[in-house]
């Protein structure tokens, strides 16, 4: 009988041997692939921690004891381990399990997040409240080397010691974020990481210390000589400036070592730093060798690792970017090329072999890629900014205040706008214009194609302002990509369809939805008309005052949230040119939308061609026959 079997809650792992435990961690890992090679899921990040995350629940007693994952999602044998297994199959699927942690799905998780960054201010609030309490439950914060070099973290590291007097801090090292990290602390890390002088010593420590570890008092005669050697041979460790005792480097796949060394922090008077080396897509090996190739995956040949997902279709709407800024590049050499820790995500990484000294990753910092941005621009240069929707809420500040009230020409590439599917709620680029709709100084534009997309772009380079473009996640529609690139006459709107009784402004991707709505209603003798916005900000006054004289009903269709949205810009340009008739907008609700695949979410929350129509029929006071 698997070992796994016998486990449905941490509890389960008390009676385990340091072998058993290890048994534990390679059954979890085959149960880990064999469930993501089905529904798809973050595979390389999960193998990475597995005997970390199996060794905690043995020291530790969740949901007792609080363990805080930053960046959750590694949490995968968490969930697994904390009587979810039976569930796992559901994973990011409608009404399944989170792919993320979630506090509304269980009292293991003790903080939810799906941005880095988190864990340790998080943890750091539990703490104190710990302490205010005078409880003696333990806080634990899992934190990867790419979320440590976020600014929120060090934020957190420089309050730790002055708030709280026990918190264990463990650093999963794998040395990659989704791509390789990048920055001065990834280096730094790797050089604790890698001294060979230092490790050699520990290593022969270790094994002297093996038989007699059950002894108390060798156990802290051990972990005080290694402190001896470390400032011998690391001279300084950051972490012990911020107040920290700093143990390390541990094996991440040593089980017996991580189970010592988190018993000692367990029992310390004083807050830890265990740093933990660990290897993405541990245990299979084609996560091993193309780990941000892995980082996300959809269903998959386990024995080939070749994805069994349909590859077919349009491009990316990532890629026409990233091809576009390339050949914008060779024309403009004022052009560079900014992300924030997502490269290949944003379509970027054939930018930065084609040019790396005009690309800047600059890790897991928005904020200061906003700022670094406006720098360069000050200076003549034209930073194109490329993140995702969900990230570049984290610098709404630095783009109002850094970039639009300087007027500074720095354009913003926004990815994944709209509902992104699976990774849900802390994943869906919902609120970007609602967020920056109404910032002075800044056009903000969406294409509905891919054509546009690029024209768009080219059109952005020619502005002597700010400027930010959003488009959604996944393949675009089968435009051909134009090599002739033409300006868009700014805050202009294009007519697709002509009609007279209902004017569908549909915004980027949701022009397909209006079509399809307008013929509906062209069925049942309404005559509808179709705009394609283009421009969020400033929006189309001209052609607004030129169909409200005919126009019973405006439609409006994005895929943002409602409120604030596009349709409300509509709205109040409407009022102000005092519109008599209805007005109709669609898009998301003001709640945080679930995963699920935006087809089944679009369905259900009423963003459909159908609906659309039915409504409008409805206002205008027809009848179905």
């Amino acid at each position: 009988m698997a070992l796994l079997d016998q486990v449905e809650f941490p509890d389960d792992l008390n009676k385990f041997s340091i072998e058993q435990l290890e048994q534990v961690a390679e059954e979890v890992r085959a149960f880990i692939i064999d469930s993501i090679s089905r529904t798809g899921g973050h595979l390389a990040t999960n193998l990475g921690v597995i005997e970390l995350t199996v060794a905690m629940l043995h020291v530790f007693n969740p949901p007792r004891d609080k363990i805080v994952w930053d960046t959750t999602h590694q949490t995968y044998a968490y969930k697994i381990l904390t009587g979810r297994k039976d569930r796992f199959s559901t994973l990011r699927s409608k009404g399944g399990l989170s792919g993320f942690q979630s506090r509304a799905e269980s009292p293991y998780d003790a903080f939810g997040a799906g941005h880095a960054g988190t864990g340790l201010s998080a943890a750091l609030g539990m703490a104190a409240a710990r302490d205010r309490r005078k409880s003696e439950d333990h806080v634990v914060a899992v934190v990867g080397d790419a979320a440590l070099g976020c600014g929120i973290s060090f934020e957190a590291l420089n309050n730790i010691s002055t708030t709280t007097r026990k918190m264990i801090v463990i650093l999963n090292d794998n040395e990659m974020s989704i791509s390789e990290n990048v920055g001065s602390f990834s280096k730094y890390l790797g050089r604790l990481l890698g001294s060979p002088s230092y490790n050699r010593l520990k290593s022969t420590l270790e094994e002297a210390a093996k038989k007699a570890f059950r002894k108390d008092w060798y156990r802290s005669a051990y972990y005080r000589m290694e402190e001896a050697v470390k400032g011998l041979f690391l001279h300084s460790v950051v972490f012990e400036e911020f107040g920290l005792r700093y143990i390390g480097p541990i094996d991440g796949y040593n089980m017996a070592s991580l189970v010592r060394v988190l018993e000692v922090a367990r029992d310390d008077d004083q807050p830890v730093l265990l740093h933990v080396s660990t290897k993405k897509g541990k245990g299979y090996l084609p996560a091993e060798e193309s780990p941000e190739k892995w980082h996300g995956t959809t269903g998959f040949d386990i024995k080939t690792g070749k994805g069994t997902a349909s590859s077919g279709g349009p491009p990316k709407y990532q890629d026409v970017f990233g091809g576009a800024i390339q050949d914008l590049a060779e024309r403009d050499d004022r052009i560079l090329a900014l992300t924030a820790g997502m490269p290949s995500g944003t379509g970027l990484s054939p930018f930065a072999k084609k040019y790396p000294k005009r690309f800047f990753d600059v890790g897991i910092s928005e904020e200061h890629a906003v700022i670094f941005a406006g720098g360069l621009a000050c200076e003549g240069f034209l930073p194109v900014v490329a993140l995702y929707s969900t990230f570049a809420q984290r610098a709404v500040d630095c783009v109002i205040h850094d970039i639009c009230l300087q007027n500074l020409h720095v354009i913003f590439c926004i990815d994944r706008a709209g509902v992104v599917g699976d990774d849900g709620p802390t994943h869906h680029g919902v609120f970007d214009i609602a967020l920056f709709r109404t910032v002075p100084k800044l056009v903000m534009m969406q294409p509905k194609d891919e054509a546009e997309l690029v024209h768009m772009l080219y059109t952005a380079t020619r502005l002597n302002q700010p400027v930010m473009m959003r488009y959604p996640r996944g393949r675009g529609v089968g435009a051909k990509v134009p090599k002739k690139l033409e300006d868009i006459p700014v805050g202009k709107a294009e007519v697709l369809r002509e009609g007279s009784d209902v004017q569908i402004w549909g915004l980027g991707d949701m022009h397909v939805l209006a079509v399809d709505a307008a013929e509906r209603l062209a069925a049942e003798g309404i005559s509808a008309g179709v705009v394609n916005p283009r421009f969020v900000c400033p929006v189309d006054e001209a052609l607004l005052n030129q169909q409200l004289d005919d126009a019973r009903v405006f439609v409006t269709i994005e895929n943002g949230v409602v409120d604030g949205g596009f349709g409300s810009a509509v709205e109040e340009r409407l009022v102000r040119s005092r519109y008599k008739g209805t007005v109709l907008r669609f898009g998301w609700p003001n709640e945080f939308v679930p995963h699920g695949k935006p087809s089944e979410l679009m369905k259900e929350y009423g963003l459909t061609s159908e609906r659309i129509a039915a409504d409008v029929i409805a206002a205008i006071g027809h009848f179905v026959v």
